[in-house]
């Protein structure tokens, strides 16, 4: 399967059958601001989210439990958010007890409108009684169902380990933080739908 060696701009569609230096052409399309590129590879089309965050509009939802760790996770996100182009003026950051009362606040927020993406943060630590398995198992469903009644991207950042030192591990300010990645994964996804409400609107 042929690889285009330049992938395109963002906001431009690489379709086989146009002319350029690869077999295949490229065709702008409107998308707006943070939409990336779609490829199509031969005869597969693919489309892709990508890292710019310009023009999008992201809530960070974080637990204040175990805060010690949480913080660090939220600054990771904001610090990612900033460097894809996401405006100080486009960000949200809602605080709320716990990791449990994430996905509600995640959905509330959503459902409202004005976020392309939320980013979900907390902390749960393994702890002597069965609590963690519930609470666990509780917010990972709770954000995937906010997500789909809300039709809206929300990246999973609750860590879920078995010690405080693994906590600290990943939330360390560097590029291993997980509100980073959370955050990174909110803008893919949010480029992500854009891209395919283009494609689908040629």
């Amino acid at each position: 399967m042929r690889r285009a060696r330049h992938p395109p701009a963002r906001g431009e569609l690489s379709r086989p059958g146009a002319a350029d230096d690869q077999g295949s052409g490229t065709l702008t399309i409107p998308t707006g601001e943070g939409c990336v590129a779609i490829i199509d590879d031969d005869d597969i089309p693919i489309v892709r989210g990508s890292s710019d965050g310009r023009g999008l509009r992201v809530a960070v939802v974080t637990a204040r439990y175990n805060d010690f760790v949480t913080d660090a996770l939220r600054d990771g996100a904001v610090t990612a958010l900033r460097e894809a182009g996401v405006a100080v003026d486009a960000l949200l950051l809602v605080p709320v007890p716990g990791a449990f009362e994430v996905a509600g606040a995640a959905r509330s927020v959503a459902a409202r409108g004005g976020v392309d993406a939320v980013v979900c943060l907390g902390c749960l630590i393994r702890g002597d009684t069965p609590h963690f398995e519930y609470i666990a198992s509780a917010v990972a469903h709770g954000i995937a169902a906010a997500a789909s009644a809300t039709d809206t991207p929300m990246s999973f950042g609750i860590l879920t380990t078995n010690s405080v030192e693994e906590a600290l591990e990943r939330c360390r300010p560097d590029p291993s933080n997980k509100g980073r990645e959370a955050a990174m994964a909110a803008i893919e996804m949010a480029t992500l739908g854009r891209a395919m409400s283009a494609r689908m609107s040629r």
